[in-house]
């Protein structure tokens, strides 16, 4: 194989697939990039046996072939060659060599057979659907903080992308909780994706797809099956196994009957939490909001480091409450609000509190409050 490829190009391609590498694995073949090049492209394959990325790039090919090489060490002389450089890919299969040479610099680095190289089984898709950069960004980002990282509830480790009903029509839904805080973000339901079966999309696989969400006029291919998922833009693949398991009935944990209700502009709310956590060593320690008469006074009190007070003016009429919340929670959830105001309804101080931006539905939280 011999290859001429611009630098900006190999890097984007190389960088996308050894984000998925494993650093530590026991398998040598894994930490290698797959690059194979026929007519006027290279594709740069990564895998670590649960997700595959494939990036296409355009390069001047003048011996089509194949080749494994180390995809971290590749990603790191790409990175440091100087810009615009014209950087060739050679290999020798007998020698297990794949020489880089970008000006006067050369790099040697040893090769494994492309015959070992794993390539994940193609799947009988069920559902294929296109659908906006933006719309799949605002689906994942705002549910993604609340994905579990306990790995005993393997179930919850991941975003769960279903069908579902909202105010008597059907919509494309992302919900991801922790136990503790929960988020239920929707999305117009995109032709084709009637039939979709639920998968939950684990939490690494949320991550390299962020990196296919950035351009804004990109629509994006999307495959679900049982067992697979696929994001698919001209230059990028990705497929992914999703988590085998069941995700639980979350409609019994967003409250309904929560009355209480209080309405703050949400960048204040959230700097005003962040500084009042900032007495306390510990990011989970609770911050108290004290309600009444259009007043919040959010408060901590951390007896081995100090205690902090601020007031805020809000809207809120109902009778006086004292709830408590972990700091880092709060945090989180009001750094989801595009809109000004952030509205929080309540129930008692035991009670989950739901939270939503403004008037609009199509984005939920759910925290559950601390004893305080």
């Amino acid at each position: 194989m011999r290859i001429s490829i611009e630098r900006g190009a190999l890097l984007r391609a190389v960088g996308q697939a050894q984000s998925v590498v494993e650093r530590r694995n026991t398998i040598p073949i894994l930490a290698n990039v797959l690059v194979e090049a026929e007519r006027a492209h290279a594709r740069f394959r990564a895998t670590d046996l649960d997700i595959e990325v494939v990036d296409r790039a355009e390069a001047k090919v003048d011996q089509a072939g194949a080749v494994t090489v180390p995809a971290v060490t590749l990603h790191e002389i790409v990175r440091k060659l100087p810009e615009g450089a014209l950087v060739q890919l050679q290999s020798d299969a007998a020698a297990g060599r794949l020489t880089v040479t970008a000006g006067r610099s050369t790099f040697q680095l040893a090769t494994l057979p492309r015959e070992d190289f794993p390539v994940m089984a193609s799947s009988e898709y069920r559902s294929n659907f296109s659908a906006p950069a933006p719309v799949l960004r605002r689906l994942f980002d705002k549910s993604k903080f609340a994905i579990s990282t306990e790995e005993t509830r393997y179930y919850l480790n991941g975003v769960y992308m279903h069908v579902a009903e909202a105010e008597g029509r059907r919509v494309l839904r992302c919900v991801a909780t922790d136990g503790h805080r929960l988020a239920r973000i929707d999305a117009d339901l995109p032709p084709g994706a009637e039939g979709m079966p639920g998968v939950i999309v684990p939490r690494k696989t949320v991550g390299e797809l962020r990196k296919l969400l950035d351009d804004d006029a990109a629509e994006i291919a999307v495959s679900v099956s049982e067992t697979k998922v696929r994001f698919a833009t001209p230059e990028i693949t990705l497929t992914s196994k999703v988590i085998d398991g069941t995700f639980p009935d979350y409609s019994r944990v967003i409250p309904s009957g929560n009355t209480k209700r209080l309405e703050v502009d949400a960048g204040e709310f959230a700097k005003a939490v962040d500084r009042v956590a900032t007495v306390s060593s510990e990011r989970s320690r609770a911050v108290k909001m004290h309600l009444e008469d259009d007043r919040l006074v959010l408060s901590v009190n951390a007896p081995d480091s100090g205690a902090a007070e601020e007031e805020l003016a809000v809207a809120y009429g109902d009778e006086a409450l004292e709830i408590g919340f972990n700091a880092k929670y709060l945090l989180e959830i009001a750094s989801q609000v595009d809109r000004e105001n952030a509205v929080f309804l309540f129930n008692s101080s035991g009670d989950p509190t739901l939270m939503r931006e403004g008037n609009d539905l199509s984005a939920v939280y759910v925290v559950m409050p601390m004893r305080v």
